[in-house]
């Protein structure tokens, strides 16, 4: 891949949208298991979130829509947690 493409692209924005996502997936399996996996998935995703945005903004915005998304995906998976999702359901 050229030097052009790979500076098109932020990996880590990423990688934050998709273990985001996969952690508003798996979050509603009951038993602890959904809580467990969806909110550890959500925080290393907060974790690469922030990570990407700093890369972004470094980058002029490149990936920063990613990254919103993934925000997104968070709250809604922290928003679930808060009401029982992984844990009651």
């Amino acid at each position: 891949m050229s030097d052009a493409v790979a500076r098109r692209t932020n990996k880590t924005a990423w990688a934050a949208f998709w273990v985001a996502l996969a952690g508003l997936v798996l979050m509603p399996i009951p038993l602890f298991i959904g809580l467990i996996v969806g909110g550890g998935l959500s925080i290393i995703a907060a974790v690469l979130a922030v990570i990407a945005l700093l890369k972004g903004l470094a980058r002029s915005g490149k990936g920063i829509a990613p990254v919103v998304f993934a925000g997104i995906f968070i709250a809604l998976t922290w928003g679930g947690i808060s009401i029982g999702g992984g844990v009651i359901w």
